[in-house]
């Protein structure tokens, strides 16, 4: 990288902190004052710098705009994918990825275990929203009042004897897995189908979607499933920090 491109570049994130004078970015580049300036102006013409009318410099609009595209541009299923793939390969179980989207929770990938016994499950189709996995942890990520409101509204249709029945049930689960940052369903939605999951999270730390494996009690156990929660983990954080591009903590 150019020394000029260096200099400008840095300018960004100090002015991220807040305005600086002229004098400032100088300081803060090891740089003459003018030659501040020419970078400054520089910026300012693509309208990722603004100059206050106090003379004071702070990140321009159009850098906003440029992230905001980026974001909106980026796809969670084709970044996800790769390592959706690794880790069915290195299970052998069926693999999914979900989002919340206009009230339901729907599947956008699946990766078909190796196995001869098959789950239903269909990339575009809705899951059972008060006990698949993925659901509790995007609903889980949503604000106490949007948590509670959409609980409350959902039906709690007894699956198998093991399903949540009620929204004060409902909300304690969210708010368990909220907390610990994974998730089950363990014969919830089908008495012999077991599953574990981990959030995805953006760049802001929100949950943007959710993976999980899921596998019939004649293949493996819930016990023996369960011991691949730190394998799901890590390829959920693989994947939050690929989607966001920053190497964030896990959050819970």
């Amino acid at each position: 990288m150019s020394q000029t491109v260096d200099r400008a570049l840095n300018i960004l994130p100090l002015l991220a902190r807040g305005p600086a004078d002229l004098g400032q970015v100088a300081e803060r580049l090891g740089v003459h004052k003018s030659t501040a300036l020419r970078l400054l102006r520089t910026l300012h013409e693509h309208g990722l710098v603004y100059r206050q009318q106090d003379h004071r410099y702070r990140l321009g609009a159009r850098l906003f705009a440029l992230a905001q595209e980026a974001v909106e541009s980026l796809d969670v299923r084709e970044i996800a994918h790769p390592h959706l793939a690794e880790l069915n390969e290195s299970c052998g179980h069926t693999v999914h990825l979900a989002v919340y989207e206009e009230n339901e929770v729907l599947y956008i990938d699946k990766v078909e275990s190796r196995y001869p016994v098959r789950m239903y499950s269909r990339i575009g189709k809705p899951v059972a929203i008060t006990v698949a996995a993925v659901a509790k942890l995007l609903l889980a990520d949503l604000p106490e009042p949007e948590r509670r409101a959409v609980a409350e509204r959902l039906d709690y249709p007894m699956y198998t004897s093991r399903s949540t029945p009620n929204a004060g049930a409902f909300l304690k689960e969210l708010a368990a897995v909220r907390e610990q940052g994974w998730a089950t369903d363990l014969g919830g939605h089908e008495e012999s189908i077991n599953c574990v999951g981990a959030p995805v999270r953006g760049a802001d730390g929100r949950v943007v979607a959710a993976m999980s494996v899921s596998a019939p009690n004649v293949v493996v156990t819930a016990e023996e499933l369960l011991t691949l929660l730190p394998l799901v983990r890590r390829t959920a954080d693989t994947i939050s920090r690929e989607y966001s591009g920053s190497n964030h903590p896990r959050r819970a």
